[in-house]
Protein backbone atom coordinates (compact mmCIF):
# COMPACT_ATOMS: atom_id res chain seq x y z
CA UNK A 1 0.00 0.00 0.00
CA UNK A 2 2.91 2.48 0.89
CA UNK A 3 4.73 1.60 -1.95
CA UNK A 4 1.16 2.64 -4.60
CA UNK A 5 1.14 5.72 -2.75
CA UNK A 6 4.54 6.31 -3.00
CA UNK A 7 4.08 5.74 -6.98
CA UNK A 8 1.34 7.89 -6.97
CA UNK A 9 2.78 10.77 -5.71
CA UNK A 10 6.33 10.76 -8.05
CA UNK A 11 4.09 10.41 -10.51
CA UNK A 12 2.08 13.81 -10.00
CA UNK A 13 5.18 15.55 -8.77
CA UNK A 14 6.78 14.68 -12.42
CA UNK A 15 3.71 15.40 -14.20
CA UNK A 16 3.82 18.95 -13.08
CA UNK A 17 7.39 20.01 -14.14
CA UNK A 18 6.66 22.97 -16.57
CA UNK A 19 3.57 24.96 -18.25
CA UNK A 20 1.53 24.10 -20.64
CA UNK A 21 1.59 26.59 -23.60
CA UNK A 22 -1.13 26.23 -26.51
CA UNK A 23 0.63 25.87 -30.06
CA UNK A 24 1.30 28.86 -32.24
CA UNK A 25 -0.92 29.38 -35.17
CA UNK A 26 0.05 28.25 -38.56
CA UNK A 27 -0.38 29.93 -41.57
CA UNK A 28 -0.60 28.84 -45.43
CA UNK A 29 2.25 29.62 -47.12
CA UNK A 30 1.78 29.18 -50.65
CA UNK A 31 4.21 30.27 -53.63
CA UNK A 32 2.94 31.10 -56.82
CA UNK A 33 4.99 32.25 -59.74
CA UNK A 34 5.01 36.05 -60.30
CA UNK A 35 3.01 36.84 -63.26
CA UNK A 36 4.13 37.31 -66.62
CA UNK A 37 2.38 36.89 -69.96
CA UNK A 38 2.37 36.34 -73.78
CA UNK A 39 0.18 37.59 -76.10
CA UNK A 40 -2.18 34.66 -77.50
CA UNK A 41 -0.83 33.59 -80.88
CA UNK A 42 -3.94 31.27 -82.56
CA UNK A 43 -5.27 33.03 -85.05
CA UNK A 44 -8.87 34.66 -83.61
CA UNK A 45 -11.20 37.28 -84.34
CA UNK A 46 -9.34 38.25 -80.42
CA UNK A 47 -6.17 38.55 -79.20
CA UNK A 48 -5.17 39.41 -75.33
CA UNK A 49 -2.59 38.37 -73.09
CA UNK A 50 -1.94 34.80 -71.24
CA UNK A 51 -0.37 33.69 -68.67
CA UNK A 52 3.35 32.42 -69.21
CA UNK A 53 2.33 30.01 -66.44
CA UNK A 54 -0.68 28.52 -68.41
CA UNK A 55 -1.11 26.09 -71.29
CA UNK A 56 -3.59 27.05 -74.05
CA UNK A 57 -5.32 24.46 -76.04
CA UNK A 58 -7.37 25.19 -79.46
CA UNK A 59 -10.89 24.26 -79.49
CA UNK A 60 -13.31 24.67 -82.22
CA UNK A 61 -15.35 27.28 -83.47
CA UNK A 62 -12.93 30.22 -81.88
CA UNK A 63 -13.03 28.72 -78.47
CA UNK A 64 -10.15 28.08 -76.34
CA UNK A 65 -8.77 26.05 -72.59
CA UNK A 66 -6.39 27.84 -71.07
CA UNK A 67 -5.41 25.23 -68.49
CA UNK A 68 -3.24 25.59 -65.54
CA UNK A 69 -2.26 22.37 -64.73
CA UNK A 70 -0.26 22.60 -61.12
CA UNK A 71 -3.29 24.45 -60.03
CA UNK A 72 -5.49 21.84 -61.31
CA UNK A 73 -7.54 24.95 -62.97
CA UNK A 74 -8.87 26.04 -66.41
CA UNK A 75 -10.38 29.25 -68.06
CA UNK A 76 -13.32 28.09 -70.98
CA UNK A 77 -13.29 31.00 -73.39
CA UNK A 78 -16.34 30.69 -75.97
CA UNK A 79 -16.45 33.31 -78.67
CA UNK A 80 -19.81 34.28 -80.54
CA UNK A 81 -20.23 36.58 -83.22
CA UNK A 82 -23.18 38.86 -82.43
CA UNK A 83 -26.19 38.39 -85.42
CA UNK A 84 -28.21 41.17 -84.03
CA UNK A 85 -28.40 38.97 -80.86
CA UNK A 86 -26.57 40.97 -78.32
CA UNK A 87 -29.18 41.48 -75.77
CA UNK A 88 -29.81 37.26 -75.89
CA UNK A 89 -26.12 37.11 -75.50
CA UNK A 90 -25.62 39.26 -72.53
CA UNK A 91 -28.52 37.76 -70.83
CA UNK A 92 -27.39 34.29 -71.41
CA UNK A 93 -23.93 35.24 -69.64
CA UNK A 94 -25.74 36.46 -67.19
CA UNK A 95 -28.11 33.74 -66.27
CA UNK A 96 -24.79 31.15 -66.67
CA UNK A 97 -23.34 33.78 -63.75
CA UNK A 98 -26.31 33.30 -61.58
CA UNK A 99 -26.46 30.01 -62.09
CA UNK A 100 -23.72 28.97 -59.48
CA UNK A 101 -26.23 30.99 -56.83
CA UNK A 102 -27.41 27.62 -55.01
CA UNK A 103 -24.25 27.17 -53.86
CA UNK A 104 -22.47 30.53 -53.83
CA UNK A 105 -22.67 32.35 -50.42
CA UNK A 106 -22.73 35.94 -52.77
CA UNK A 107 -22.40 36.96 -56.24
CA UNK A 108 -20.70 40.09 -56.42
CA UNK A 109 -22.10 43.32 -58.05
CA UNK A 110 -20.21 43.11 -61.43
CA UNK A 111 -17.23 45.06 -62.31
CA UNK A 112 -17.55 47.22 -64.98
CA UNK A 113 -14.89 47.14 -67.43
CA UNK A 114 -15.01 49.69 -70.52
CA UNK A 115 -11.74 50.72 -73.02
CA UNK A 116 -13.40 53.01 -75.54
CA UNK A 117 -10.40 53.37 -77.62
CA UNK A 118 -10.56 49.29 -78.04
CA UNK A 119 -13.72 48.97 -78.48
CA UNK A 120 -14.36 46.44 -75.43
CA UNK A 121 -17.01 46.75 -72.84
CA UNK A 122 -17.27 43.81 -70.39
CA UNK A 123 -18.22 43.05 -67.14
CA UNK A 124 -16.36 40.74 -64.46
CA UNK A 125 -18.30 38.45 -61.56
CA UNK A 126 -16.79 37.03 -58.62
CA UNK A 127 -18.49 34.21 -57.14
CA UNK A 128 -18.23 33.12 -53.52
CA UNK A 129 -18.48 29.87 -51.85
CA UNK A 130 -18.35 26.09 -53.27
CA UNK A 131 -19.73 27.36 -56.52
CA UNK A 132 -18.30 25.38 -59.81
CA UNK A 133 -16.94 28.09 -61.10
CA UNK A 134 -15.27 31.30 -58.90
CA UNK A 135 -14.66 34.21 -61.62
CA UNK A 136 -16.75 34.74 -65.13
CA UNK A 137 -16.58 37.86 -67.54
CA UNK A 138 -17.83 38.81 -70.27
CA UNK A 139 -16.65 41.21 -73.31
CA UNK A 140 -17.57 42.74 -76.66
CA UNK A 141 -17.63 45.34 -78.88
CA UNK A 142 -20.95 45.80 -78.98
CA UNK A 143 -21.30 45.14 -83.16
CA UNK A 144 -19.49 41.94 -84.04
CA UNK A 145 -17.88 39.96 -80.99
CA UNK A 146 -18.84 38.84 -77.76
CA UNK A 147 -16.72 37.15 -75.68
CA UNK A 148 -17.01 34.97 -72.29
CA UNK A 149 -14.49 33.35 -69.77
CA UNK A 150 -15.00 31.22 -66.70
CA UNK A 151 -12.58 29.79 -64.02
CA UNK A 152 -13.05 26.47 -63.32
CA UNK A 153 -11.14 24.04 -60.67
CA UNK A 154 -11.04 20.34 -61.42
CA UNK A 155 -11.52 19.33 -57.85
CA UNK A 156 -14.57 19.59 -55.65
CA UNK A 157 -14.95 23.12 -54.80
CA UNK A 158 -14.27 24.20 -51.16
CA UNK A 159 -13.77 28.06 -51.43
CA UNK A 160 -11.31 28.49 -48.26
CA UNK A 161 -9.23 26.42 -49.92
CA UNK A 162 -8.86 27.56 -53.54
CA UNK A 163 -9.08 31.29 -52.32
CA UNK A 164 -5.27 32.17 -52.96
CA UNK A 165 -5.40 30.09 -56.13
CA UNK A 166 -8.47 32.20 -57.38
CA UNK A 167 -6.77 35.34 -56.16
CA UNK A 168 -3.82 34.14 -58.61
CA UNK A 169 -5.78 33.78 -61.79
CA UNK A 170 -8.33 35.95 -61.17
CA UNK A 171 -5.50 38.55 -62.04
CA UNK A 172 -4.70 36.87 -65.63
CA UNK A 173 -8.50 37.12 -66.10
CA UNK A 174 -8.36 40.47 -65.83
CA UNK A 175 -4.90 41.09 -67.41
CA UNK A 176 -7.07 39.32 -70.12
CA UNK A 177 -9.72 41.86 -70.46
CA UNK A 178 -7.52 44.53 -70.45
CA UNK A 179 -5.37 43.60 -73.19
CA UNK A 180 -8.30 41.95 -75.39
CA UNK A 181 -8.32 43.34 -78.82
CA UNK A 182 -10.82 42.40 -81.81
CA UNK A 183 -9.29 41.41 -85.13
CA UNK A 184 -10.92 42.50 -88.43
Amino acid sequence: MRSIILLIFSVVLISCGSETLPKPKGFLSLQYPENSYKKLTLKRPYTFDVSKQATVKDLPKNWLKITYPKLKASIDITYRPIKNNLRELLVESEKLVFEHAIKADQISAPREYINDDKKVFGSIYQIEGNAASQVQFHATDSTKHFLKASLFFYTKPNYDSILPAINYIKKDMIKMMESLEWKE
